[in-house]
């Protein structure tokens, strides 16, 4: 029978990938629809922008609680959370920039669907690259 941190280790890393999976499918979804609407369209500016509120609340929630939580339990973590925030504030700065492209799409379509995908496609490999981190030394951090 596996202990109870091992349980919680579990759930926690479990919780962290259906999370970040929702998220890859969100950003998935948005990056799919820039190809088939016009940016004009006030819906998929909303899902656009809809998008950029998950991604900014979940790492608000991860700041304010998991890490707070995690530092609390493993001091010896804080420069792997440090390095965390540091990626959350980065990707928070991408978002800044979708979310002013976003505004302005319903004016001007294409030229920024075009410069939104463009801020997607680098978002989507820079998030790709924090979950994969993120979900393993999470995972390792309960399991020591």
């Amino acid at each position: 029978m596996a202990s109870p941190g091992g349980d919680r280790a579990v759930a926690l890393s479990l919780q962290l990938a259906q999370a970040h999976q929702r998220l890859r499918d969100q950003i998935a979804e948005v990056r799919a629809g820039l190809g088939h609407r016009r940016l004009s369209d006030d819906t998929l500016a909303t899902h656009c922008l809809a998008f950029c509120d998950a991604l900014t609340s979940h790492h608000r929630s991860e700041d304010e609680g998991m890490f707070s939580d995690l530092l609390r339990e493993r001091p010896d973590l804080a420069p792997t959370i440090a390095k965390l925030i540091e990626d959350h504030e980065l990707i928070a700065g991408i978002l800044s920039s979708i979310r002013k492209l976003a505004d302005k799409a319903v004016d001007s379509g294409n030229e920024s669907a075009e410069a939104i995908g463009r801020e997607l496609d680098g978002l989507a490999a820079i998030m790709e690259s924090h979950f994969r981190y993120e979900e393993r030394t999470i995972s390792q951090a309960f399991s020591q």
